[in-house]
């Protein structure tokens, strides 16, 4: 490599060093609530309130003392166990359903023409900007009338409902920034609107279903408001989260408890966070470039 090359790349890196130094201590400041989460979800209740957490590298040998004690009592004793599956069967038709429906109307809204395509898109649009909060009593009062309190089914509907301005916003915008070209041409060669819709769309779309699926699946998984007001607290059906409001209330004192429920909250999200966190940028840019 000349010599010339060898300088301008080390004069970059040098520039960039501090750039790099900042991002390190962010991702550093930032992660650090988490460690020390995950650290004192295995600390019994005399060492936490002896000492902090970050006692761990003044006497790094004394890890030893920690155990699964803490994560065992949560599932077994506190129904820890029973709401982390809850949450699961909430959070997965949850995130599939309005995933379903989003796609094939933003595929109606960006390729199909029919009276009245424009309007029905701006009142979805119009959707978004409306609290969800204002919805609560009205819904309340129908799952009521038609048997679906304290049920899955009603918990699904609602956070279809919640969540599907904007899906189908999100998607719209990537599904109708896809080339024209290419859709032109398979109706050329026959091809009908589910042809269309499942051989083309959906593949090409996936970078967009994904992304909006991370979202629907972190705000389902961390919802509170709506599972307390359609669950009302069940123990049987409460997910994750209604049991760590539960454990403060019931054993506020014993916070060794609460930091292993907390982690066992967080474990699902992280995994889905890291697995599909290339989705994010892409969901976030959906519809203004093509990929």
């Amino acid at each position: 490599m000349p010599p010339k090359v060898n300088q301008h790349n080390q004069s970059e890196f040098w520039q960039k060093t501090p750039i790099h130094i900042t991002i390190v201590i962010i991702a550093f400041i930032w992660t650090l609530p988490t460690m020390g989460l995950f650290i004192s979800s295995f600390r019994q209740r005399d060492a936490m309130l002896s000492s902090g957490w970050w006692s761990i590298f003044q006497h790094p040998f004394e890890i030893t003392q920690y155990h699964l004690g803490n994560y065992l009592d949560v599932l077994q004793s506190q129904g820890m166990g029973q709401a982390f599956l809850n949450s699961l069967t909430i959070s997965i038709p949850a995130t599939i359903i309005p995933i379903a429906i989003a796609t094939f109307a933003a595929y109606g809204f960006a390729w199909m023409e029919f009276p009245g395509r424009q309007f029905l898109f701006i009142i979805v649009v119009c959707l978004l900007v409306v609290p969800l909060q204002t919805t609560l009593i009205p819904i309340l009062r129908a799952y009521r009338d038609l048997g679906l309190t304290n049920t899955f089914l009603g918990v699904w509907l609602a956070h279809t409902g919640y969540g599907l301005p904007l899906g189908i916003y999100l998607l719209r915008n990537y599904i109708g920034a896809l080339p024209r070209d290419l859709i032109e041409a398979a109706k050329v060669d026959g091809a009908s609107h589910l042809k269309i819709f499942t051989q083309l769309i959906v593949p090409l779309s996936m970078p967009a279903i994904a992304s909006f699926a991370v979202f629907q699946f972190l705000w389902v998984w961390n919802d509170l408001l709506i599972a307390l007001v359609y669950l009302g607290g069940t123990n049987d059906v409460a997910p994750v989260t209604i049991q760590l409001s539960n454990m403060v209330g019931s054993r506020g004192q014993d916070w060794y408890l609460l930091t292993a429920g907390a982690f066992i909250s967080m474990t699902v999200p992280l995994m889905v966070f890291f697995a599909l966190q290339r989705y994010f940028v892409r969901g976030i840019l959906a519809g203004s470039v093509k990929s």
